[in-house]
């Protein structure tokens, strides 16, 4: 298929459609309002259903249905109206449903702003919900990326049984780029949805969709076998980029757009003799813990430093990955503010001559 030109948003909601999603509820808000508005259009065009729910507490219950009857379904918002999501998010994990969910990040905290940030890290990938449980948060850095991802997410929540997050950002959904669709071809095997309510005919036991387990030692074994799902996607879904790093003095660790900005700040370090690597975790969940340990090991690396739309979020498990071997910096912008190419050069040739943030 020929690339086209696309925004962001409207791309990643078209990928979704591609990968035979024909679902999805949601509720307006900027900066991720482009996704609905496009799955209002195009969904009927496919035999899908979309509605704007009158809210986003009810948009992630109507998720809950659709999944739980074995449909593909969607949801998308940003961080206010994804806060507003999390205690269905969390039946949702507790109950063993895949769905893809869309947060396009802005500023906060509280209403914040409706510029870029990546502040709702610590959210998506420890839990913003009650209770033992994980997403599976994918970080995409351009349009082409978002839209693999996504057509991926959904076969990685239906091979798992688990929701997936694309984590994107205001700058990511506004920008417009050229984009591919490829045939949809599932490398997976994935196992047909026999827990599904798609209603009983007697031949075969009821299936239930339940997140209640008043017996605590029933709790107890249900989240244990939860966690040996986590640990297999941990085995078999960490997605990271290595770039630059084979001669780097100082690794940076970024993610998303702030990652494509990193590159740009590589090659200007460059021209300026000064060698600099990228870490960009593609998965936040589960995190290239590996990548940083390999590379922290490295004797020719001397610091890493972590560069956010945050005050310092993925810094953390940074940090816990490169444990203790090398000094671990920060540097961030917050509120919807964008890190500028030239000060985070001026970051690097800080921690390189030695000074302290």
């Amino acid at each position: 298929m020929a690339k086209v030109l696309m925004k962001g948003n409207e791309a990643i909601a078209e990928a979704a459609i591609q990968a035979g999603c024909r679902y999805f509820f949601g509720y307006p808000i900027t900066p991720q309002n482009e996704i609905p508005a496009y799955m209002a259009k195009r969904l009927p065009e496919v035999g899908g259903c979309f509605i704007q729910a009158e809210s986003e507490v009810s948009a992630i219950n109507m998720v809950y249905g659709a999944a739980g009857a074995g449909a593909r379904v969607m949801t998308s918002s940003s961080s206010p109206g994804i806060s507003l999501k999390q205690e269905g998010l969390s039946y949702i994990a507790g109950a063993e449903l895949p769905c893809v969910v869309v947060n396009m990040v802005r500023g906060g905290p509280g209403l914040g702003g409706i510029q870029p940030a990546q502040s709702d890290y610590f959210q998506a990938t420890k839990g913003g919900g009650h209770g033992d449980y994980r997403l599976v948060v994918l970080a995409p850095s351009t349009i082409q990326e978002a839209v693999d991802l996504v057509m991926e997410g959904f076969d990685i929540a239906d091979q798992y049984r688990n929701p997936v997050m694309i984590l994107g950002d205001g700058m990511l959904g506004q920008m417009m780029e050229p984009v591919e669709f490829s045939p949809l071809r599932s490398k997976r095997e994935l196992p047909p949805k026999t827990w599904a309510t798609t209603g009983h005919t007697g031949d075969r036991p009821r299936n239930i969709i339940n997140s209640l387990f008043i017996d605590p030692q029933a709790l107890e074994e249900h989240v244990r076998k939860i966690y040996r799902k986590y640990e297999e996607i941990k085995k078999n879904e960490v997605k990271v980029e290595c770039y630059n790093c084979e001669d780097a003095e100082i690794i940076i660790a970024a993610y998303g757009t702030t990652a494509r900005i990193v590159k740009s700040v590589i090659q200007k370090a460059g021209q300026e003799g000064i060698n600099v690597g990228l870490i960009r975790p593609i998965t936040l969940w589960p995190f290239p813990a590996n990548a940083f340990e390999e590379w922290a090991q490295r004797e020719r690396v001397k610091a890493f430093m972590a560069v956010e739309m945050s005050m310092g979020q993925m810094v953390e498990d940074v940090r816990l990955s490169v444990g203790g071997r090398k000094p671990v910096y920060f540097y961030g912008r917050t509120g919807g503010m964008v890190p500028e190419p030239n000060a985070i050069l001026a970051e690097i040739k800080k921690v390189i001559g030695g000074v302290s943030r």
